[in-house]
């Protein structure tokens, strides 16, 4: 004959007690072997005894009564598939058993801590895989393992976010069913004081002391016993110094209806154990997936400057009056600054550049609209207008706290240069009769609604240079923190304005890259070179 015990079937499921003690205790007090809830039952309703192979039935004097197969008793022996009830309300079938049947789930201490340990060596090895495994995996490996070896009924891990405060990762119960964190009703009190001192902590009856109005929702289905660990992540560097950091990263929680091995002090140091291997598994698996989020996010701005790039127009643009040549290196994997030229259908070539407050992907989102706002401008009205259509359509579009710099100028045939400048930084224009800048236009373009905006046209003489350039690289500065500044955008410029329009842009860029060394680019870099080539031929 198999040994006796008690199957319960309630709300969170069925479980099998062994009535393993000479007495077997039953009501509502926590220390009681079978814990009772519901007001029909009593602190101290009833209790098994084991006599002479027997097992007996009695009542210990409760308010509504034990009942046996619908029969109140006051004492019975019981038999194989005899149904308990305790007094009046339902929600609880008990079933004694003695024949034969499936697997107690309860187990001894010594077992429960040899299981923990054979677990935290099973953890070890994830850890070594590298992290391999998906955080919500590995969670879910170390609560089924804790519950299971412990008896427990349900489980909770709980992580800190990088503010330090608790967030409630992954819930379980008996039989691997994820619950939520409504589902999971209990106080934060317990947890919270586990993380905060680095203790474990074990309540053997949530009833006793304070903690009963903290826990009024966990106590209402018949929770009484917890048992909280932290998770310590513990980091060595390989030296005899041994530990390098101690850091603590959630903490692991178990509660039960039950005593059991939850209980015991074997299992209590076992699943310290446990935690220790769980918190570097359960690390390892959350650097893995933020290291394949980083992937994903560099993937994804790879190809955002792919078509960046490609909205960009070919560096060089040559025609029958003009060559021209830019260049625009982003500072990070995509960026705020462009250039664009407009081959007009009165011949004339237009050419703008400009820069958007702030970087990333939000300035680059800008800077794409900037380009197609003067491309569908340019054709249709002269430099001032532009700019002042280009103002109103930012503002239209409400882009909070966006705004740019820009700079749009039209070179006609005979020489004539009209431009428009919002706010940039005025361009050099580098002749025969000296340094010129070109400062006429108005404010930045996306802040202010109705903005006026001039426009000046000046005479280009044939060879003349227009050297437009954003502040990026102005303002570039080296390990010192001294920025290139104009002055040296001149003396890498005017020795060699006379140059092929390619090798003066490399000059320039090299000058930047040569004064820089050692420090980091701190913004976009760009600049356009335009060369006054004299009236085409007739």
């Amino acid at each position: 004959m198999a040994e006796p015990r008690l199957s319960v079937t309630d709300a969170l499921g069925t479980r099998t007690l062994p009535l393993e003690s000479a007495t077997f205790t039953i009501g509502r007090r926590g220390s009681h072997h079978l814990s009772l809830t519901g007001s029909d039952t009593s602190r101290d309703h009833a209790e098994i005894a084991r006599e002479d192979g027997r097992c007996v039935l009695r009542d210990l004097g409760s308010r509504y009564g034990t009942f046996v197969n619908g029969e109140q008793i006051q004492e019975r022996e019981l038999r194989h598939g005899d149904h308990l009830r305790f007094g009046i309300g339902g929600g609880l079938e008990v079933v004694f058993l003695t024949e034969d049947g499936g697997p107690s789930i309860q187990q001894s201490a010594a077992s429960a801590a040899s299981d923990l340990r054979r677990m935290a060596t099973l953890l070890e090895s994830l850890r070594a895989l590298g992290g391999g495994r998906v955080l919500d995996e590995v969670l879910q490996i170390v609560l089924d393992s804790a519950i299971d070896v412990t008896g427990a009924e349900r489980g909770f891990i709980m992580l800190a976010d990088a503010g330090g405060r608790l967030e409630f990762k992954l819930g379980r119960a008996r039989g691997r069913v994820s619950l939520s964190g409504q589902r999971f009703a209990t106080s934060r009190k317990i947890p919270e004081d586990v993380f905060a001192t680095g203790d474990a902590r074990l309540v053997s009856d949530l009833l006793d002391g304070d903690l009963a109005a903290q826990h009024e929702g966990t106590i209402a289905v018949g929770i009484r016993h917890v048992l909280c660990v932290p998770l310590d992540l513990v980091q060595y560097v390989e030296t005899a110094d041994g530990p390098l950091e101690r850091r603590r990263i959630g903490v692991l929680y178990l509660d039960s209806r039950e005593r059991g091995a939850l209980l015991s002090s074997t299992a209590v140091s076992a699943l310290e154990t446990l935690a220790h291997e769980a918190a570097a598994a359960i690390e390892h698996a959350r650097l893995y997936r933020e290291a394949e989020a980083k992937a994903r996010l560099d993937r994804e701005l790879a190809i955002a400057a792919e078509i960046q790039q490609a909205l960009l127009p070919h560096a060089r643009r040559t025609g029958p009056h003009f060559d021209a040549i830019g260049s625009s290196i982003a500072c990070r994997a995509i960026g705020g600054d462009f250039f664009e030229y407009v081959d007009l259908p009165s011949g004339a070539f237009g050419l703008a550049l400009g820069d958007v407050a702030g970087k990333g992907p939000p300035a680059a989102l800008l800077t794409a609209m900037l380009q197609g706002m003067i491309d569908a401008q340019a054709g249709s009205a002269g430099p001032a207008v532009t700019m002042a259509r280009i103002n109103d359509g930012l503002i239209r579009r409400a882009v909070s706290a966006r705004y740019a710099t820009a700079f749009y100028g039209v070179l006609e045939a005979d020489g004539r240069f009209t431009y428009c400048n919002a706010g940039h930084n005025p361009p050099f224009l580098i002749g025969a009769g000296g340094v010129r800048r070109l400062e006429t236009g108005g404010m930045v373009v996306g802040l202010f609604p109705g903005a006026p905006y001039q426009e000046e046209t000046v005479t280009i003489a044939p060879d003349d240079l227009l050297v437009l350039f954003s502040d990026g690289i102005s303002e570039a500065f080296d390990a010192a923190g001294q920025d290139f500044g104009d002055d040296r955008i001149l003396e890498a410029v005017q020795p060699r304005a006379a140059e092929p329009v390619p090798d003066v842009l490399a000059a320039l860029l090299e000058a930047v890259k040569g004064f820089c060394a050692g420090a980091v680019q701190s913004d976009d870099q760009t600049v356009v070179l335009l060369r006054y080539l004299g009236p085409p031929a007739a």
